[in-house]
């Protein structure tokens, strides 16, 4: 017991000095006072269209301008800094003071090919402390499915990343199948280097997109125009706004009219790594965890064992990582290797007919490529990472 006492101590005085560190930070970056914070209302909620209409002049100046509200701009540093929710915003007395996310660097060696053998197996073992409180109580602790860290419920509310709709969750599906992601791997948008996220936010700020708000299907669409026209320099083709539409669907699957703002954030940073990166390098973004799943749908999908599979079953195996939310149809809950045709009602097999219309030659075209291991992991690799989030929300809709 003293030695537990002695390791919580530790932990909390580290926290204590990184506090301390991050509020000398905090006062070298000259941030708004939390009077001025308190009187600009707060992180805005809502619609983008609303938040446009009580703001658009503090929208349209910029973070960088000096007449922004505090909030907004307090806004755009939580997202380029990858935080979620600022240390002052906790009641002290109860809560852990967040980690300061650290974001990743591109290594010379990683568009180089990774070397991910189908026969060799990976060990996957989890840590045996809370990434927390660094305590080990063994069956108290709730794996990530992605990742190999481990934590306590306890801890993960005092950090403020466990509320009470949340809890439960964690609770039925940490020690199932279906998994639940840690607040690393459940935000893409860590995955993006400070370059890479310094031009996102570009994008967003140019395209007039407040931080931290909902967006309809209009203010969706809208953003997809702008961006489609500033990277191609001529307007987006109706093949391609059905395909915008047909991904807000994917990111409101309960049908509310609007997504969230992490659900949008997370299908930007995943649209941004298929764009900026290669496949070697998304390559090596999957953990052991998602190594392993991969390597038994391809051989759940192998059935005579030569090393191929056909490009409809690769196809089927895209929407397959999604399947991981029990309350959206009965087969969420089957393994990663139980690879099968999508039911009609699953959310992944939404869509237009038109765009799911095949013709004869299409289909004996398909079924005539094969796919070989190499080949299947660079086809999935960003469905599998869109697919780590929580959310009920399909970041990446693949195509039908």
């Amino acid at each position: 017991m003293g030695v537990l006492m002695s390791r919580r101590q530790t932990v909390e005085k580290v926290q204590k000095v990184s506090l301390a560190v991050s509020a000398f930070k905090d006062g070298l970056r000259e941030q708004p006072s939390t009077r001025r914070r308190a009187e600009a209302g707060g992180t805005r909620r809502g619609t983008l269209e609303q938040a446009v209409q009580e703001g658009e002049e503090e929208a349209s100046a910029g973070p960088s301008q000096p007449e922004e509200s505090s909030a907004s701009k307090a806004a755009w540093e939580r997202l380029r800094d990858g935080r979620g929710v600022e240390p002052e915003e906790f009641d002290r007395a109860n809560r852990f003071t967040p980690p300061a996310f650290i974001r990743p660097k591109r290594e010379l060696h990683d568009d180089e090919p990774p070397d991910i053998s189908l026969e060799q197996r990976e060990q996957v073992l989890n840590d045996e402390m809370c990434e927390i409180c660094e305590v080990w109580t063994a069956e108290s602790l709730f794996p990530c499915r992605v990742c190999s860290r481990v934590y306590h419920d306890g801890c993960l509310r005092r950090m403020g990343y466990l509320q009470n709709d949340s809890a439960v969750e964690v609770t039925e599906t940490a020690h199932t199948e279906t998994g639940w992601s840690c607040y690393y791997c459940d935000n893409l948008n860590l995955l993006l280097t400070e370059e890479e996220m310094y031009s996102l936010m570009e994008t967003l700020q140019h395209c007039k997109i407040i931080p931290e708000t909902c967006l309809t299907l209009d203010d969706f669409l809208h953003y997809k125009h702008l961006v489609h026209k500033q990277q191609f320099e001529q307007p987006m083709a109706e093949a391609q706004e059905e395909q915008a539409a047909l991904q807000f669907s994917a990111l409101d699957p309960d049908k509310k009219g609007h997504i969230e703002w992490h659900d949008f954030l997370s299908h930007e940073s995943i649209q941004l790594l298929q764009k900026l990166r290669p496949q070697n390098a998304l390559l090596r973004l999957l953990t052991a965890k998602e190594r392993e799943r991969a390597r038994a749908a391809f051989l759940a999908l192998d059935q005579d064992s030569d090393g191929f599979i056909g490009e409809g079953e690769c196809r089927r195996a895209r929407h397959t990582w999604f399947r991981k939310h029990q309350k959206e149809t009965p087969s969420c809950n089957v393994s990663i290797s139980h690879v099968g045709p999508m039911s009609e009602s699953s959310p992944a097999s939404s869509g237009s007919g038109k765009s799911q219309e095949k013709t004869p030659l299409a289909m004996e075209q398909e079924e005539a490529r094969t796919v070989d291991w190499p080949s299947f992991l660079r086809e999935n690799v960003t469905y599998i990472l869109a697919a780590r989030p929580n959310s009920a929300a399909l970041h990446l809709q693949p195509p039908a």
